[in-house]
């Protein structure tokens, strides 16, 4: 006897629905300002007033007692962008203690496309730069992260009626993507450890962690810990958004007796206070000062992206990323009894997967990492924008081919006859 096919994309409960729609909303503004704020940037870095951008940039603060008199453009990305994965750390522990991904099976899928979406990617850049030499070749995780920001600032314009499943798809695709990034940064970008700033980092970690769990919220007793774990991860010379992601696992998150979300607690109050920070500011300006190249013109441009660290940039953001996705989703149906739903089709997870080839700010922090020369810098970033463009603009037409689908489908979910506040097909489960 045969038994009934699983879901491949499961349409979420209503409350995670109404969750995701809502993060997804406020990452919308934060795509659209890191939108603005990489325009300015390229515009004022290749204007007649360029010097102004990169004195800007370089100018350096701080105390150099502690380490920490750094540029403006380090400040934002070790800093600021420590925030936005404190964030990606609330976010995912929400998401495996009490979202609907607490459930194996529905956490396998999102977490084997990230990893299929950061392999495929980086081995199509180590063949295109491995063809050239071997000069780029630490340059191999740039393509593989995904920017959820910008990738929603497409979506806010060409597929708003984006369906449930596939909402709840990207975001924890994205979010795990963040954590993998992360962790590469951890392993892979550190050059030298210093044992008692890292031991410093780990109990600063520790207080902060029996301090949550007290129940302590006060922003005072809090704040200056976090502040002194991440410092000190930083003279460590692990990067220091490795402390962002710490301490946002350390946070509890609120759930009942059965598993299902709590009263709202200290995790999601910090998420709601924080999350317009980290899209709206945190990554706006380091998009800002990370993003300003000076192409040089058309010639300066020919000569970026005929060098191989580009091309395999751009390469692993297109093809890589879209391979890795859709190749990871299509072989999780085709060796497992998972299907998708009638309603969707697989050229939706194709557009899905090529939207995850928009790598912007975490690439251009690895990118940062990776490379010590300010010509493969900048080739770096001319790669990242070139990629990251293409890809927007291939998703793009892919999902305007099903935007009428997807308002058919958005009617759908919007139906509630029993004026309940609860759309019908969340109610028949």
């Amino acid at each position: 006897m045969n038994q009934p096919r699983q879901p491949l994309l499961p349409r979420p409960s209503w409350a995670e629905s109404t969750r995701v729609a809502d993060v997804l909303r406020k990452e919308t503004v934060g795509g659209a300002l890191l939108l603005v704020a990489s325009v300015a940037a390229l515009v004022w870095a290749n204007s007649p007033a360029a010097g102004s951008y990169e004195a800007l940039r370089d100018l350096r603060v701080g105390p150099e007692s502690l380490h920490l008199h750094l540029s403006l453009g380090t400040w934002a990305a070790d800093g600021l962008l420590a925030v936005f994965f404190f964030v990606v750390g609330l976010e995912l522990k929400r998401e495996f203690v009490v979202g609907d991904l607490r459930d194996p099976r529905r956490a396998a899928l999102p977490i084997l496309a990230a990893v299929g979406g950061m392999v495929a990617p980086a081995l199509v850049y180590v063949a295109v730069v491995a063809s050239g030499g071997r000069d780029g070749l630490a340059g191999w995780a740039i393509p593989t992260a995904t920017d959820i920001a910008f990738a929603l600032a497409v979506l806010a314009v060409v597929g708003t009626h984006l369906p449930a499943a596939l909402r709840t798809f990207l975001l924890t695709l994205a979010v795990v993507d963040d954590l993998l990034a992360v962790t590469v940064i951890a392993v892979f970008y550190t050059d030298h450890v210093q044992v008692w700033p890292l031991l410093g980092a780990a109990a600063g970690l520790v207080v902060f962690t029996a301090a949550v769990r007290r129940g302590v919220r006060a922003w005072w007793v809090l704040l200056p810990v976090a502040v002194v774990t991440w410092a000190l991860m930083h003279a460590s010379g692990i990067h220091a958004t490795v402390a962002g992601v710490l301490l946002g696992f350390a946070i509890p998150v609120a759930r009942s007796a059965d598993g299902s979300p709590g009263r709202p607690g200290l995790a999601e109050h910090l998420e709601h206070r924080l999350r317009p920070l980290s899209a709206g500011v945190a990554v706006p300006v380091f998009a800002f000062f990370a993003a300003g190249v000076a192409v040089g013109g058309g010639d300066g441009l020919r000569d970026s992206l005929t060098d191989p660290v580009a091309l395999g940039i751009v390469g692993g953001l297109v093809v890589g990323k879209a391979l890795g996705i859709f190749g990871t989703t299509w072989l999780v149906a085709r060796f497992t009894r998972a299907d998708l739903d009638e309603n969707l089709r697989w050229l939706d997870v194709l557009a899905l997967a090529v939207l995850g080839g928009i790598g912007f700010t975490v690439s251009l922090l690895i990118g940062e990492l990776a490379f010590d020369s300010e010509t493969l810098a900048a080739h770096v970033k001319v790669g990242v924008l070139t990629g990251s463009l293409t890809a927007a603009i291939v998703a793009a037409v892919l999902l305007r081919a099903r935007n009428r689908a997807y308002r058919r489908i958005a009617k759908i979910e919007s139906e509630d006859s029993d004026e309940d506040g609860v759309p019908d097909v969340y109610q028949q489960r």
